[in-house]
């Protein structure tokens, strides 16, 4: 009675969304099965009847999955959970498209990728589903490394994708050689090895060596301080990207806010609104 109470003191605005937040997020498995039933119908029909569904290719669709992938990505950094729901199942319909796509030229259909990757989770988790005991996210990631390589992977490497952002796949490739122990024993040890790399990339400005040897040595830096974020527990393609959209912002201040083109502005007046969009940030960032 006493909780009853309390909750109808709410607006009702307030309880609706309550309410509807608690349905959508509790959908039965049934639910859940039927939508996806229904997506596959609405494919069905549109590959049949939709003239540019009709047209598409898993070329075709490519470049459209990767821009999917980074508007969702966008979401996921945003946290908006309405945006990140909608980029599902933007992706969603994509993976289905792709799996009609297979069916037709008879291959494979939905009911195949679904059944392989379950099988694979299965494989993978011998500690769920069999007798495999381990101590904690470590073992899983070494038994999952092991595992691959039993079933026919020539190197732990081999499941970074080549197309991989350069940043993200350096980031994979130091965890996944991780797992077979190629490793340093601490992060002091990484830290030196940033200092030294950039002391040889300045060796090759100061020498005035040639552009290649100078990319080279950057590209050391680089892949060092990656290394170094790893062993700090932070996500380096999100740190920067973080960075990205701080610049972003603070640069359309000053576009926002010139008294005159930019072009006919000095450098001076453009840093003072900078530092105004500073104190913007740090007063929004205190309000909330």
């Amino acid at each position: 009675m006493e909780t009853h109470q309390r909750h109808s003191r709410l607006p009702l605005e307030t309880c609706l969304q309550i309410y509807n937040k608690m349905s959508i997020a509790n959908h039965s498995f049934q639910h859940k099965l039927d939508a996806f039933g229904r997506l596959l119908t609405i494919m069905d029909e549109l590959r049949a009847q939709c003239p540019w569904d009709q047209k598409q290719t898993f070329l075709s669709l490519r470049n459209l999955t990767i821009e999917e992938t980074y508007e969702l990505a966008d979401a996921l950094l945003k946290e908006d959970l309405s945006e990140i729901k909608e980029e599902i199942g933007d992706l969603m319909l994509h993976m289905v498209f792709y799996a009609k796509i297979a069916s037709e030229k008879n291959a494979w259909d939905i009911a195949d990728a679904l059944d392989a990757i379950c099988e694979k989770l299965i494989n993978r988790h011998p500690h769920i589903y069999g007798e495999t005991k381990v101590q904690n996210e470590e073992d899983v990631k070494k038994n999952w490394e092991q595992l691959k390589l039993k079933e026919g992977k020539k190197s732990v490497l081999a499941g970074v994708p080549d197309a991989l952002p350069a940043m993200i796949k350096a980031y994979r490739m130091q965890e996944k050689t991780k797992q077979v122990g190629f490793e340093w024993e601490n992060k002091e040890q990484v830290w030196e090895k940033v200092v030294e790399e950039i002391y040889e990339m300045h060796e090759t400005i100061t020498e005035n060596m040639p552009q290649e040897k100078k990319e080279e040595e950057f590209g050391d830096v680089l892949f060092a301080l990656i290394n170094y974020a790893r062993f700090q527990n932070i996500d380096p393609e999100t740190a920067l990207e973080r960075v990205n959209q701080k610049f972003k912002s603070r640069f359309e201040y000053i576009e926002k806010n010139a008294a005159r083109d930019l072009m006919d502005m000095s450098l001076e007046e453009m840093d003072a609104l900078w530092n105004e969009a500073k104190k913007t940030e740090k007063s929004i960032s205190k309000t909330n």
